[in-house]
């Protein structure tokens, strides 16, 4: 065999190697991007759905500690968390029916009425910022601010700890997951840990994004080329289709007074600019979560439809956009999330 083809054959071998160890790189580099360790300190991880447009589909849980979960759903249904037993975590988020209360703001300890109209839940963990005005930056921060509020829960770490080692139920369920057992940062993290498994599965429009367009009906196809021609698509765009950036209520064009009443994060900044700026809700399950905007002052969503078009838009719709919009946004309704049923 001639030196010459030693060669040849030698410098074939190395291109073959190098071409699968590129592949083998990709490959793992798609892996990676579809996959995300975790989305803050959660615990949960996640596979990422890429798709070219401006909505994306949820991610799908992929793995999550039932039992943190667990113990964390006991904590968000329990009224010890309150300082006279009387308001839990899902008295304001019903945990199967859309995530939030139905109310225009919520109703704490003594019956007295929140500020502000209470988010999902659900999906949450997507958001940028918690809260309407963002003041949280994550779950973590997010899980003491109702606890220690005394408008909604009024109670502290200390009596919260007393009363749930009196009950055997949890001091076994927290002595399960972490030596320390009832801690202030376990009751942080097992509820963060349940939050974070919410992700609602299965939406219409998940579906469609990723290839079934029968998931859709001709009308909220119709829909979804409105919502992102018009524009729609500029705040409510992302895996969560909002929840993702701030924006001031009123941007191009007159909004009803009633949604003036607040100056959103102007309360938190002292900043001119922030005058009338709230965190962009997220549109996942809009469906069921009237009443709607910051005060709930909105029932319906052909109304929220019509504000947020000319107000933000500078668009006046006609009877047939509104509809062909809100029969898409029926379709960002996903499953429960079946860390419910665990």
């Amino acid at each position: 065999m001639s030196s010459r083809y030693v060669v040849l054959v030698t410098v074939c071998l190395l291109a073959i190697v190098l071409v699968l160890a590129m592949q083998l790189k990709a490959s793992q580099q798609q892996h990676q991007w579809q996959k995300e360790v975790e989305i803050q300190s959660t615990g949960v991880t996640y596979l990422e759905r890429k798709v070219e447009a401006p909505i994306q589909p949820l991610p799908v849980v992929e793995q999550y500690d039932i039992a943190w979960a667990r113990l964390g759903k006991a904590l968000f249904k329990s009224p010890l968390l309150s300082a006279d037993n009387t308001v839990s975590c899902a008295s304001c988020h019903d945990l199967y029916n859309g995530g939030d209360d139905g109310f225009s703001v919520s109703v704490g300890i003594k019956q007295q009425l929140g500020e502000r109209n209470s988010p999902t839940v659900f999906n949450s963990v997507l958001n940028f910022r918690q809260f309407w005005d963002g003041r949280s930056p994550n779950l973590e921060a997010q899980t003491p601010e109702p606890i220690h509020n005394p408008i909604e829960m009024g109670s502290n770490w200390q009596d919260i700890i007393k009363k749930l080692k009196a009950q055997p139920g949890f001091v076994k369920s927290f002595n399960a997951v972490s030596k320390e057992g009832v801690t202030t940062e376990n009751i942080i993290k097992a509820i963060v840990a349940f939050e974070a498994s919410l992700i609602s599965q299965n939406s219409p429009i998940d579906a469609f994004l990723l290839g079934n367009t029968s998931a859709l009906s001709t009308q909220q196809q119709r829909g979804y080329e409105k919502f992102v021609s018009y524009g729609c698509v500029t705040c409510h765009q992302g895996r969560n289709i909002g929840g993702n950036l701030y924006q001031k209520v009123g941007r191009l064009d007159r909004v009803p007074g009633h949604l003036l009443d607040d100056v959103g994060r102007f309360a938190l900044t002292q900043n001119p600019q922030d005058k009338f700026v709230f965190k962009v809700p997220s549109l996942r399950n809009v469906a069921l979560t009237a009443p709607y905007f910051h005060n709930g002052s909105v029932d319906n969503l052909s109304d929220a439809i019509r504000i947020m078009a000319k107000g933000q838009l500078g668009l006046d719709l006609s009877d047939e956009d509104v509809a062909d919009i809100e029969a898409l946004l029926q379709a960002f309704t996903g499953e429960l999330p079946r860390s419910l049923a665990e």
